[in-house]
């Protein structure tokens, strides 16, 4: 479920936070801040996957409160049942591992009931939910989309939620939001898709699990020679290098650590990956400008000799 570009993130991000609390902070203090940033990262998936489990069972609960009040309506007597009956949320309820997990590591949102409430109420005032149970289909594939729907336009943009998620842990953001409710969408996919393994495994392999702390331990041990490349090339463009902001700067000298470190990752691959990042976590003109350097900066890696992938 962590892939590498979720990893790359969250090195860059833990980096800029080493960068500003030195020397502080040690090397081995923050490899393991950054592990546990990805196990938090992990347990904000089982969250996600989670919450339409728990919302669902209020929903059920609802129903039969007004089923059994006194004097109840025939439309409460005879309740629409599609929702509760959601095969989707039949199977995240059921799934074996998703349990295992939530009982280990305590992933509950019934801690939190005000937010259950706002967040059910939400979804059943909404066009998605009011639609789906108007709709004659019945099937596993349309259980399935109404929660990838309800999470991508619903759940994740709601300031509640981000508040909600934000007070659970230091380390979740809304950017972790969004990246992570992808999977969550991608499992539900999988999962109506009959998928054996539909719930992803922290890491894909060993590699992928090793990729963070290595990748950060070179950003940091190259870091004086990275930052050296760096200045020769913007005094060489005739730009300021006292003008780089701290987050340009950490994420091309990460940049530059991935194209010397790791050879079967190509070129293009890393260039691509960081100058996403800048455009997404550093200034307007970042993409541009971290683009330009790291361009110019491969030219010299080969022609040096230092990266000879392709």
């Amino acid at each position: 479920m962590i892939n590498r570009v979720l990893i790359r993130t969250k090195v860059v991000q833990n980096l800029y936070s080493y960068m500003l609390t030195r020397p502080e902070r040690t090397l081995s203090n923050a490899l393991k801040d950054l592990n546990a940033c990805l196990d938090k990262t992990y347990e904000l998936y089982h969250y996600l996957l989670r919450l339409p489990v728990e919302l669902t069972h209020i929903q059920e609960m609802k129903l039969d409160e007004a089923r059994n009040k006194y004097l109840p309506t025939e439309e409460e007597l005879n309740p629409n049942m599609k929702f509760v009956n959601n095969r989707l949320v039949a199977a995240l309820a059921a799934s074996e591992p998703l349990q295992q997990f939530a009982e280990e590591h305590t992933i509950t949102w019934n801690d939190d009931p005000i937010f259950e409430r706002i967040m059910l109420d939400k979804i059943v005032k909404s066009d998605l939910y009011n639609d789906y149970m108007a709709d004659d289909e019945d099937s596993m594939t349309g259980d399935s989309l109404l929660w990838q729907q309800l999470m991508k336009q619903v759940i994740l943009p709601d300031e509640n939620m981000a508040e909600a998620v934000e007070q659970r842990s230091l380390y979740w953001t809304e950017d972790d939001l969004d990246l992570v409710g992808q999977f969550v969408s991608k499992t539900f996919k999988r999962m109506a898709d009959g998928e054996e393994d539909a719930i992803m495994p922290m890491f894909k392999d060993d590699e992928d699990g090793d990729f963070g702390k290595e990748l950060f331990t070179a950003a940091v041990t190259q870091m004086p020679e990275n930052n050296k490349i760096i200045d020769d090339l913007v005094l060489s463009s005739r730009w300021d290098k006292d003008r780089i902001v701290l987050m340009d700067r950490i994420i091309m000298c990460t940049a530059l650590a991935e194209l010397r470190t790791f050879d079967k990752i190509p070129v293009a691959v890393t260039l691509n990956e960081y100058i996403e990042l800048a455009k997404n976590f550093s200034t307007a003109a970042s993409g541009k400008f971290v683009n330009g350097i790291l361009n110019n900066a491969v030219k010299q890696l080969r022609k040096d000799g230092t990266v000879i992938k392709p």
